[in-house]
């Protein structure tokens, strides 16, 4: 392109560095009149990507555009530096290496790293123009910040909101951590498909009138979760069969089925035997299916009738569900599996195994012990890990949870979201609002080095918590001199003296905790640590990100506000979508649709991606290809020649001496008066409601009128006799 804005665009932004343009704007508007945009931290491990570049444009155009309106708009960029994204990249640089290091050894490369890549992507969002305070970040590694994260903290623990429980949660087994669930991804997976017996006892046949032998059947695509079965779920509310066996079908992977014998499900499918209400099943004991023990039957309302047999396997320290029922019954939370995803050697017959090579050798045992009615594989949509992009499971752990009922935690929320908060588009509300409604207790606990670690004392004996106002102090003012590496370097005696004991027990047996806060707690805490803590921001307007932010940062904020000021801290959140190529398909390194945010820049320059993003709806998915690029390098030479061309012939013009009033124009010059203000207001009409890609058509309208192409014309006719 003529206007090699490739070779241009470095220098215009090494003068506007030069002349510190950005706090230039900022002194010419009044600080009493604010916007404030909180920008969400990406993380510093890697290059930007095509929707990082998206999202910071975006931002660009809301802080120029409230800018050029007469607010004082700084706009303060930040980084996310810590949790497993970046952990996970340290660990596989080290290898076998990490296992003679310390966990502040493995801290200060975790560091160094985010610190690299932190300043590759800084002058990358400055090389595509954006204006911010760039020498002044914010970044949640620094040692005040992990202070006030660590104080926040501590805020939702007295008011408390913070509990350690064994529960279910998401567990990554390569990562060896839980999961929260922003950090969970649903990909396609292949999972067993069985068909199980579980014998009701005598008494219990007998109680529904049955002499004759006949087992509960259920569905499940987990086998490996079998040993930790402890009872069966019956939906109370529904209507179940005793059914006799007509046909058996030959098939290759039918179990142990017989003609003739009797199986309890919830719909007929054979010879119905007996009809029995579901609540009647109610503490039925059955055998399970290969271990010495019983398997009572409980009735829950999350039963469903529409997969399997209305018999749900339930194993409580497998599934949330499972666990809600299984506590209303007192039933044990047996989990036999260990960290790695390995079932625990002491385990009965799989003791040792890995859970996924496990899964074939139960569904043998079952074959061979008669229990196993069928077997097959299923393709279905399975939660994996964001990271390490390995399925995840659900494991009962010990771990730290913010409960979203005490203090109605989750109702305020709700009310924030439904009456509080401006929604761009609208339906976001809707979407977070649904998530938050359905969420179970937030866990905010990882087994990870690098974090800021959850800073308690508990004790051994009795697993009570210390926490006193001078331990407080104490372990804040060491992260503000050392950051959250202080934890790390000190002991229980240092935090609480050479005599401390428990003050629930008194015992002086006191275990330092070694758990880390969850990443998204760490950025969710950004509105005190960085919106609150610098004089020039204060209450953040805007936030703005991707739309799977709802289930990320929005919430995590939400909550974290909600929790300790009892207020969402934002007043609009504003969503995009995800990038998709020119046939509307999610972009990916292997189908080879990739657009790189570098290529564009070094072919064509970034007025040209930002002239891009300008013409999308962003509420969409957003379309991007090499002929949508070369579409926008059309447009912006038509623009550009424009006024080029107009510029030219004012070459002479000054408006001191050559302008002519409104009321002395000729009707043609009035008439094109007329139809720029119109335009404008289109456009600006547009800014107000966020929707930047109404600038392009209205200004291509008013470039491509019929009669302002005339004037063109008409002036150029002019221009050939001067």
């Amino acid at each position: 392109m003529k206007a090699g804005l490739n070779e241009q665009e470095p220098a215009r932004l090494a003068r506007w560095e030069k002349d510190d343009l950005y706090n230039r704007i900022l002194s010419r508007r009044n600080p009493d009149k604010k916007y404030i945009l909180h920008d969400g931290p990406p993380y510093a491990n890697g290059n930007i990507h095509l929707g990082t570049a998206l999202n910071k444009i975006l931002k660009d155009f809301v802080v120029k555009v409230k800018s050029g309106q007469g607010f004082y708009s700084p706009y303060v960029p930040g980084w996310d530096c810590h949790g497993l994204p970046i952990e996970h990249k340290v660990d596989k640089e080290l290898g076998d290496k990490k296992l003679a290091l310390t966990k502040n050894d493995i801290r200060k490369l975790c560091r160094e790293y985010a610190a690299k890549w932190l300043d590759v992507q800084r002058q990358s969002f400055k090389r595509l123009g954006v204006i911010g305070d760039w020498d002044n970040p914010y970044i949640t590694m620094d040692y005040v910040y992990e202070s006030i994260t660590l104080k926040e903290f501590y805020r939702v623990y007295k008011a408390g909101e913070v509990y350690k429980g064994a529960k279910p949660v998401y567990w990554c087994s390569s990562c060896v951590t839980a999961l929260a669930e922003a950090e969970v991804e649903y990909a396609s997976h292949t999972s067993f498909s069985i068909f199980v017996k579980f014998p009701l006892e005598e008494g219990s046949a007998s109680k529904l009138g049955i002499t004759e032998p006949v087992s509960a059947v259920i569905w499940t695509t987990t086998p490996w979760t079998l040993p930790a079965n402890m009872a069966i779920s019956a939906n109370p509310a529904e209507e179940y069969s005793v059914m006799r066996v007509d046909k058996v079908q030959d098939d290759a992977q039918a179990g142990n089925l017989k003609e003739g014998e009797l199986l309890l499900v919830a719909a007929p499918r054979w010879s119905l035997v007996k009809s029995i209400s579901g609540d009647s099943l109610e503490h039925l004991q059955t055998k399970h299916p290969f271990y010495d023990r019983t398997s009572m039957i409980i009735l829950g309302d999350h039963v469903l009738m529409t997969d399997g047999t209305g018999l749900v396997h339930t194993a409580p320290a497998h599934g949330l569900e499972d666990y809600a029922v299984g506590n209303k019954y007192g039933i044990e939370v047996y989990n036999p599996v260990d960290d790695y995803g390995k079932f625990r050697e002491d385990l009965p017959l799989f003791g040792g195994m890995d859970i996924n090579k496990a899964n074939k050798k139960i569904i043998d045992l079952m074959q061979d012990n008669g229990t196993l009615i069928a077997w097959g594989k299923m393709e279905h949509s399975y939660p994996h890990c964001w990271r390490c992009k390995e399925p995840v499971i659900y494991r009962s752990t010990p771990q730290w949870f913010i409960s979203m009922e005490v203090n109605g935690l989750r109702e305020k929320a709700l009310d924030a979201v439904y009456n509080k908060v401006k929604f761009i588009p609208s339906w976001g509300s809707n979407r977070i609002g649904s998530m938050v409604e359905n969420r179970p207790d937030w866990c905010i606990s990882r087994q990870r080095v690098w974090g800021v670690p959850i800073a308690l004392f508990t004790c051994r004996k009795c697993e009570g918590v210390i926490f006193n106002e001078e331990m407080e102090k104490k372990v804040i003012d060491s992260f503000v001199k050392m950051g959250a590496d202080a934890w790390f370097e000190h002991d229980v005696e240092y935090y609480l003296g050479k005599d401390a004991k428990c003050p629930h027990c008194g015992s002086g047996d006191i275990r330092q905790e070694t758990d880390i806060l969850d990443v998204w707690f760490d950025s969710g805490t950004s509105h005190a640590a960085v919106c609150e803590a610098r004089p020039e921001l204060g209450e953040a307007d805007m936030y703005l990100e991707g739309s799977d932010q709802h289930r990320g940062w929005f919430q995590s904020s939400l909550l974290e506000s909600i929790a300790t000021r009892g207020k969402a801290p934002f007043k609009e959140i504003l969503t995009h979508g995800f990038l998709v190529d020119a046939d509307m398909k999610k972009m990916s390194k292997s189908v080879g649709n990739v657009v790189l945010p570098e290529e564009i820049i070094a072919k064509h320059g970034a007025e040209i991606m930002r002239l891009w993003v300008a013409s999308e709806d962003y509420t969409d998915d957003i379309r991007i290809s090499d002929e949508i690029i070369k579409r926008q390098v059309e447009s912006y030479r038509k623009i550009r020649n424009t006024m080029r061309y107009l510029l030219g012939n004012l070459y002479d013009f000054n408006p001191d001496e050559d302008s002519v009033p409104f009321a002395e124009m000729m009707d043609l010059d009035r008439y094109i008066l007329l139809k720029l203000d119109e335009t404008l207001n289109k456009i600006y009409a547009g800014y107000e409601d966020y929707q930047f890609h109404a600038f392009l058509p209205c200004f291509y309208e008013f470039l491509h009128n019929r009669s302002i192409s005339s004037v063109f014309r008409y002036i150029k006719r002019q221009a050939l006799f001067v």
